[in-house]
């Protein structure tokens, strides 16, 4: 079977076309593909169908350990540029059906992708997260170390930001995995740890429910620029550094109704190759 690898910022993907719609991956499959000693490597694998409805194609995404996600805001970039070198589609915009519903991917004349990623969640049901009140942008979370708060966004999948002075000194492989699996967080949850630079910027790191620490993740930065807009009067576009590059993440907040949040950064080719799909079931 043919595959490509492609990151953005260094949140890289197994990346499979499926023409015909009849590859079926599970689990234990994905595990095996992302295993960067033992297979090809990756925090996950997307596999590009046909589409199902009114878009141009399908994205199926699976985190490094097996599990489905809803939707991945570096992943979906790189699928278009993957679709557009292998003949999957045409133009420089395309509409994605994802299981977060349809996102338009355009590809921009400096080779950057700008995706519309859709107006954040903030209703706790729908995020989802078990909170009372209207939104659940400062959700008190118990943990062994004590109480934090976190606020509480769904970008297609669930999200809890933490503001704190300095990413790089937090334990993020020890308190990540905590809060993700959290009783609060019913589907676990992508946590970000956000430093407010200024108006204009912010910085975090991730950890990303079925994936771990990655480099960078699209709906998190989403999800970081969101709150930090409503919680820290950042401004309507910021830049949004973290560990493998920066994003632009653009959104003009709440006060008439649900907007949309724009996401715009670069995706790369890394190579590609073939594999038995057999040796890894």
């Amino acid at each position: 079977m043919d595959f490509s690898k492609y990151h953005g910022i260094g949140n890289d993907f197994v990346m499979i076309a499926d023409p015909d719609d009849g590859v079926r991956l599970g689990a234990r499959t994905v595990t095996r593909l992302c295993d960067r000693r033992f297979g090809i490597g990756g925090d996950g694998v997307i596999r590009v169908a046909p589409a199902r409805s009114d878009g141009d194609l399908v994205m199926d995404y699976m985190n490094s350990d097996g599990s489905v996600g809803e939707m991945c805001g570096n992943g979906i970039r790189c699928l278009a540029l993957f679709a557009l070198d292998h003949g999957l589609a045409t133009g420089p915009s395309l509409r994605i059906e994802t299981g977060a519903g349809i996102k338009v991917v355009e590809i921009l004349e400096d080779g950057g992708v700008r995706v519309d990623m859709g107006a954040p969640e903030l209703r706790p049901g729908a995020i989802p997260v078990r909170w009372d009140g209207p939104d659940a942008l400062h959700a008190k979370i118990e943990l062994d170390e004590g109480v934090v708060e976190a606020a509480c966004v769904g970008m297609g999948n669930p999200h809890a930001v933490l503001f704190v002075e300095d990413p790089g000194a937090i334990p993020v492989t020890t308190l990540g995995p905590e809060i993700e699996h959290h009783r609060l967080f019913p589907n676990r949850v992508n946590v970000e740890f956000v430093a407010v630079c200024g108006r204009g910027r912010i910085e975090m790191r991730v950890w990303e429910r079925g994936s771990g620490e990655t480099l960078a993740c699209g709906t998190g930065a989403c999800a970081a620029a969101v709150a930090a807009r409503l919680l820290r009067g950042t401004d309507a576009k910021v830049t949004v550094a973290l560990s493998g590059g920066e994003l632009e993440i653009s959104w003009p907040g709440r006060d008439d109704g649900p907007r949309a949040v724009e996401m715009t950064g670069p995706a790369t080719k890394s190579f590609e190759g073939t594999f038995d799909l057999e040796d890894y079931r």
